[in-house]
């Protein structure tokens, strides 16, 4: 009996594994937006906190990437390289500049909230180039399409309503030092580069799909696109900060937060993320990004002290509702690959059993044949 409990709760963490995971990542990049937001009102350059948060990445993971995958690590070739520097430059150059800039200009509420088209438009992009089946004429199929809808309809009423003011229930647990007040109002130019961070870390995922399949070595992948992202935010954040006082760290707030942002974010998650790309998709990995807007949200208001609007929470509803429309859609390709298995395994045993029912009688024939 005590057998039988243990297999299947082994069982149901095999299945549930990848979701399980991505529930911790959501965990892991709620901390995220909070640290840094109270590293950048210290004074911490956020171009400089992604070229230090990287290099610790790679410090941390080269290791684990030489010892572990040794056996299963492709050779690398220039066309390999290519390709992971692009990757590269989607994911950390471009996509997280843009990223921690827009938080300077907005709020963790915000930018979480607008984290959440990232599932939609990564939909969209592998729909067009055939990574994701949809079928309209299927209820599930047909939920794809409008949880993809009113998701971007959510995420549009986060960006052009503000709304009404929250009033606080009662005095932030921990105060965080919100630096000038102007920083934050910069509204419209937040709101862009959130998009535009949006769109391209869209692209990362479903060119993260394409990578896998001919460098499938997640811990080096993870490793050499710490390192190559690393060295190009290094590249642009000389070229726009000549400040040498903004490279130097004290063993404060903006130290703990590199620390955490390059093992556990651009570490440990993006491993994570690269390990379930490749059993369930691109699509499957931006799905879990509302559940951070909710944590974000919480921890925000009732914790932090942060202002929350009645656009956001109106936003942030619909954009959760379209999304969890599309998780249940991409929930039926998982059933019809469960069952297109089952039924390959079923041909292929009978087909087995029918070459048997054939070959048997022939080697009895010629055995009798060769009988004196």
């Amino acid at each position: 009996m005590a057998l039988t409990n243990g297999s299947s709760l082994q069982s149901i963490y095999r299945k549930f594994k990848p979701q399980l995971l991505m529930v911790l990542v959501q965990i892991g990049y709620t901390f995220l937006y909070f640290i840094t937001e109270a590293s950048f009102n210290h004074g911490m350059n956020p171009h400089v906190y992604i070229t230090y948060r990287h290099i610790v990445a790679g410090v941390v993971m080269l290791p684990f990437a030489y010892f572990l995958e040794r056996k299963v690590r492709p050779k690398l070739t220039v066309a390999l390289m290519l390709e992971i520097f692009v990757l590269s430059l989607l994911g950390v150059g471009l996509t997280l500049n843009m990223y921690f800039a827009s938080l300077r200009y907005t709020s963790p509420t915000f930018v979480a909230s607008m984290v959440n088209t990232i599932a939609s438009l990564t939909f969209v992009i592998a729909v067009v180039l055939r990574l994701e089946v949809l079928d309209i004429r299927h209820p599930r199929g047909m939920a794809k399409v409008l949880g993809t809808l009113i998701s971007l309809a959510g995420a549009m009423t986060m960006t052009l309503y503000k709304g009404s003011l929250m009033r606080d229930l009662w005095q932030p647990l921990i105060r965080i030092d919100q630096g000038s007040a102007a920083t934050h109002e910069n509204w419209l130019k937040g709101s862009l580069l959130t998009v535009a961070s949006c769109i391209t870390w869209s692209i990362w995922y479903i060119m993260q799909a394409f990578t896998l399949k001919r460098y499938p070595a997640q811990l080096s992948l993870t490793a050499w696109m710490s390192v190559i992202g690393g060295a190009q935010s290094a590249v642009f954040t000389v070229i726009i900060e000549h400040k040498r006082a903004a490279w130097t760290i004290g063993f404060n707030i903006d130290f703990w937060s590199t620390i955490y942002g390059g093992i556990v974010v651009s570490g440990l998650i993006v491993f994570i993320q690269l390990w379930c790309t490749e059993e369930r998709g691109p699509v499957f990995v931006t799905v879990f990004n509302p559940l951070s807007t909710i944590l974000v949200a919480i921890l925000g208001y009732f914790v932090f002290g942060e202002k929350l609007y009645m656009g956001s929470i109106l936003g942030a509803i619909i954009v959760i509702l379209g999304l969890y429309m599309l998780l249940w859609g991409k929930d039926g390709d998982q059933q019809a690959v469960h069952s297109d298995s089952q039924e390959q395994t079923y041909l292929t045993s009978k087909e087995q059993k029918e070459n048997k029912k054939l070959i048997l009688p022939s080697a009895l024939k010629e055995g009798s044949q060769c009988e004196p």
